[in-house]
């Protein structure tokens, strides 16, 4: 009977991944490979051009800045989130449950909802610019919104808890005895985190970086909400072929495009994670 029932659940994840997930991405590889038709949105014949149009100056632009915004967030995610998870991942067991329950509160609200909350602080008249003038700031209010450093506060705001939870798991399981040795072998400080903690803590590095940079090239409604669509991200670029240019192909093209990322991402990920594993079987 378990045997049944193990191959019955295998069988309905399968269903459902291969119906939700394989056969969409299938039509979005075929939509990428045709030709836009201003009635129909797409038609023969098959063609690449879609994907030669990314090398546009126009949309590599987009791409360069969009890349460009999406690293520095994961970033300074990463400076942020790395301490942070350090500090719960040390915490005693009722201070180390209550700063998780602050990181995990975020995801009870909606994202798009969490963007408008930085717009009202970033605004000309919004939280910040009167915090300033009420400590004697008297010179003009900051321009903050619409603006790359709003783009990016935004991003940053949404995303940190998506490279804090991976560092997290990591670094609780990081042994201590291996500190310990370390420092019996006379490396300072510094010497422990390069060459101990870091090494074998890359892998929540890694996916904390692949699930920080991904989304952030795809949340345009932050770009749209924070950045007044002026800093273009690829999904901005991605939303505004399939709604607005009715360019289905090369909306696809540059989908497409964002998979092929993950899935080089996502091999950089399970890389490190074996690397890591090596150090630690080593003698």
């Amino acid at each position: 009977m378990q045997h049944v029932f193990r191959r019955a659940s295998t069988g309905l994840i399968a269903l459902w991944l291969a119906v939700f997930v394989l056969l969409p991405t299938l039509m979005v590889v075929a939509t990428s490979l045709l030709t836009r038709h201003d009635s129909h949105f797409v038609s023969l014949p098959l063609t690449l051009d879609n994907y030669a149009r990314l090398f546009d100056p126009l949309y590599a632009g987009v791409l360069v800045d969009s890349f460009g915004l999406a690293a520095l967030a994961t970033v300074l995610c990463l400076l942020v989130g790395y301490p942070f998870a350090w500090i719960v991942a040390r915490a005693r067991a009722p201070w180390r449950h209550l700063l998780l329950l602050l990181v995990i509160v975020p995801f009870w609200t909606n994202s798009l909802i969490r963007a408008y909350a930085v717009k009202l602080v970033l605004a000309t008249n919004g939280a910040l610019n009167s915090a300033l003038f009420a400590l004697g700031y008297s010179g003009e209010p900051l321009q903050l919104l619409y603006t790359p450093f709003a783009v990016v506060a935004g991003l940053v705001y949404v995303l940190l808890p998506f490279m804090i939870l991976p560092l997290y798991a990591v670094i609780e399981k990081l042994d201590p005895r291996l500190l310990e040795a370390a420092a019996d072998l006379g490396a300072g400080r510094l010497q422990r985190f390069v060459r101990v903690i870091l090494p074998l803590t890359l892998p929540g590095i890694v996916a904390g970086g692949v699930l920080v940079f991904l989304p952030a090239l795809g949340l345009f409604y932050v770009s749209d909400v924070l950045g007044g669509a002026k800093d273009l991200l690829v999904g901005n670029l991605v939303k505004n072929q399939f709604l607005v240019a009715r360019d289905w192909p090369f909306g696809a093209a540059a989908s497409v495009t964002l998979v092929v990322l993950m899935g080089l991402l996502l091999w950089a990920w399970s890389a490190s994670a074996r690397r890591a594993n090596q150090r630690i079987g080593e003698p």
